[in-house]
């Protein structure tokens, strides 16, 4: 596969640095917008970077963070992930058990769609070119309510 046609599931420094030399980019996942900006210094300004953003379209914050547990416990156990999360900042406490408050909101985007969309823009502000949304939804709802809720909220306002 040619290096502009591939792109690379890349999370740490060192796997960052090789998808800035021998890949098309980037695809980070279960990242925060402070990821996104450290990843777009390490890869520089031409490789693509497109993280991953989990969401949950939920105005009550114990539901919403209920399907965010649910979206991140499997990570939870792999080293790589909890790595990656303690560069970011988080501490053992908040990667122990189902993670805490202040992880899930670090790493699910939840609430109103405006609130939503919120977080998608900080990572293209972060500089992200692209940002892979995952709607949490549970139980293999339709994510597509969610998708047009959260684009609604994004889209600019026409002038008058």
């Amino acid at each position: 596969m040619p290096a502009e046609r591939r792109v690379l599931a890349a999370l740490g420094p060192k796997v960052l640095r090789l998808a800035a030399e021998r890949a098309a980019g980037a695809h980070p996942y279960l990242t925060t917008p402070e990821h996104t900006r450290r990843a777009r210094e390490t890869l520089g300004p031409g490789p693509l970077l497109a993280p991953e953003q989990k969401v949950v379209v939920d105005g009550d914050p114990r539901r919403a963070r209920a399907l965010g547990r649910e979206g991140i416990a499997y990570y939870l156990g792999l080293g790589n992930y909890v790595a990656n999360l303690k560069r970011l900042g988080f501490t053992d406490a908040d990667v122990t058990g189902e993670g805490s408050d202040a992880l899930v909101d670090g790493l699910v985007a939840h609430g109103k769609p405006a609130a939503v969309a919120a977080r998608l823009t900080a990572h293209l502000d972060a500089g992200a070119d692209h940002v892979a949304v995952q709607v949490l939804t549970g139980s293999g709802g339709d994510p597509r309510p969610a998708l047009r809720a959260i684009a609604e909220a994004a889209a600019p306002t026409p002038p008058r």
